[in-house]
């Protein structure tokens, strides 16, 4: 009789906690188990507009991939973009972080100019800076560049280039973001430890590396892992600025799933999926591994 009471208190207890959960993890599973089960299974199904029937075709779909050229053009395209991106987006938000979290003047005037970008919509993002970089007459920064005597650069139509702009324009997006989780971070850094280093006659750049930078890690692993999860998913700023061209330059895994989706190919579009999902575990879990053991360093 005890243990029955026991249990029901338990339960009683524990209810209303289960009860929180059960909307998030009706989301989680109708959004993503269930779109995720579907598309490995039909990953190994012929699928097309083109044929009445739905087969199954085993590994055809994945031997097709791995012959595609321009699936290792997509993957090293999306790999760079992630990298390059998160680390520039550091590069740009940790100083102006630190500069923003001192008693500067009008702080957080610039705190609110810089994060603006993260709100807008990638969508319009893209499309703006398409105008901007134009090569026709009304592109802006082309306007600057021959007015300065120099000749047109296709920033956006030149392959050698492209995904290099594609990148500097997200940096400029998203840097905010990362500004205001490091602010967040720094704030929680104590000045005891800056005025201790002074003390002991420690300048600016050493108390910025051996101090803030090992406070910031929390925030520099959030960033980091997020930021190369969201870059590995990078389909709207491709789509409203190049759309994957010029030949394929700046096509991504997403962009490529997407166009064999619209022409049809949907058993072939869920095995790019598929590619996707396991090229983002395996680097988010060596991206897990290495910030544990640099968290693992900092603390002996």
């Amino acid at each position: 009789m005890k243990i029955k009471n026991q249990i029901k208190n338990q339960i009683k207890n524990t209810a209303p906690y289960v009860l929180m959960v059960i909307p998030a993890l009706a989301v989680f599973i109708t959004f993503f188990i269930i779109p995720l089960i579907f598309t490995a299974k039909y990953s190994f199904y012929n699928w097309t507009n083109y044929s009445p029937e739905i087969t199954f075709s085993g590994l055809a779909n994945y031997e097709k991939l791995l012959s595609d050229r321009t699936l290792t053009r997509g993957i090293a395209n999306t790999l760079t973009y992630a990298v390059v991106n998160v680390l520039l987006q550091s590069v740009v938000a940790l100083p102006v972080s630190v500069a923003l979290n001192s008693k500067l003047k009008g702080r957080n005037f610039y705190r609110a100019v810089y994060f603006c970008p993260a709100v807008l919509s990638t969508l319009v993002v893209g499309y703006l800076w398409k105008y901007l970089l134009s090569t026709s007459d009304y592109g802006f920064l082309n306007q600057i560049i021959t007015g300065l005597g120099f000749e047109k650069v296709n920033f956006l139509g030149n392959g050698k280039i492209a995904l290099g702009a594609i990148i500097l324009i997200e940096v400029w997006q998203w840097f905010g973001w990362a500004m205001v989780i490091y602010l967040g971070n720094l704030q929680s850094i104590s000045e005891d430890l800056y005025e201790a280093a002074s003390v002991d006659g420690a300048n600016g750049w050493n108390k910025f590396w051996h101090i803030t930078v090992p406070g910031l890690a929390p925030a520099i692993k959030i960033n980091l892992v997020t930021g190369m999860i969201s870059g590995l998913k990078v389909f709207d700023i491709v789509l409203s600025t190049t759309n994957g061209g010029p030949a394929h330059q700046t096509e991504t895994i997403l962009t490529m799933m997407f166009t064999k989706f619209s022409d049809g190919n949907y058993g072939y579009a869920a095995s790019f999926g598929m590619v996707f999902l396991v090229v983002s575990m395996i680097l988010a879990g060596i991206l897990l591994s290495i910030f544990h053991k640099w968290e693992k360093g900092l603390g002996q």
